[in-house]
């Protein structure tokens, strides 16, 4: 993984994300993406293994349920940006195809 890539997944999962942690994963997955959206996951599967809304009555609330819907915004985020590994690690989506064709002028007849 070089520089900027390393960047990129900070910029992502925030500057405390340990480096030598990401370096593994992506000598094991081999695209910062994948490595982005398992360390996401990995965060979503956590708040999800607990309650999300803890109540006391009279003492205190606590809801984590806007933390689960940021980080599964940030999944989506992640999925839609463009990766600095590029497409190397997309599939090609047909549907960005181009195709070149030459008009000619049609004759006119009467």
């Amino acid at each position: 993984m070089d520089e900027f890539q390393r960047s990129w997944l900070l910029a992502q999962l925030g500057p405390d994300t340990d480096p030598a942690d990401l370096e593994r994963r992506y000598f094991r997955l081999r695209s910062v993406r994948a490595v982005a959206l398992e360390v996401l996951g990995e965060r979503r599967a956590k708040l999800l293994a607990d309650p999300l809304k803890v109540t006391v009555d009279g003492v205190v609330t606590m809801d984590l349920q806007e933390n689960l819907r940021g980080i599964e915004r940030q999944i989506e985020h992640v999925r839609q940006l463009p990766a600095p590994d590029g497409p190397d690690d997309e599939e090609p989506d047909e549907s960005t195809v181009l195709v070149v064709t030459t008009l000619f002028p049609g004759r006119r007849t009467r």
